[in-house]
């Protein structure tokens, strides 16, 4: 991999194909030249342009896209910590980033939960009617969320949620 920038298509370009290898070099012909130098440098440089290109497809495609974090929170956190930049595409990046990191932790957290409520046997209600009405169904498919549930999510990440045992 040389040190050399590889600039970025332009919005024109990217959404044209462009051939990556010869399609006349099936796999037998691939093992034959693999022995030759140039041709295996030749073939990272064409993965690497690949990459540069689903890179900028990405980076265009972040233009359109709205986070459900709004700028603004993202904007306050990454000045808080003294990140500077002045590209919106970056910065709907790290909330795109901190909104999956969230989603996942939410995830774990519902696995904990439905795990806690099968190994009690469902629900652990006394004063729920054995037959009640129609809501009565829809209250077993409900699974609520405890702090010792996202605890356990947390924990699997390093982080540390859990309350200090409180002695008498």
């Amino acid at each position: 991999m040389s040190n050399t920038p590889i600039p970025y298509p332009l919005p024109s370009d990217v959404g044209q194909s462009q051939p990556i290898a010869s399609s006349s070099s099936g796999p037998a012909a691939s093992s034959s030249t693999a022995g030759i130098s140039g041709t295996g440098q030749s073939r990272q440089e064409a993965e690497d342009a690949r990459k540069d290109r689903t890179l900028a497809e990405f980076m265009l495609m972040l233009d359109d896209y709205e986070p459900l974090i709004p700028n603004e929170v993202t904007d306050y956190y990454l000045q808080k910590v003294g990140f500077e930049c002045e590209d919106p595409r970056l910065k709907r990046l790290l909330s795109l980033a901190a909104q999956k990191f969230v989603s996942d932790i939410a995830a774990d957290a519902f696995q904990h939960a439905r795990i806690r409520t099968n190994a009690a046997g469902g629900r652990a209600r006394t004063n729920q009617p054995l037959y009640g009405g129609p809501g009565s169904l829809k209250d077993r498919t409900r699974t609520t969320l405890t702090m010792d549930d996202l605890s356990a999510a947390l924990q699997e990440y390093g982080i540390n949620a859990r309350k200090p045992d409180y002695y008498l």
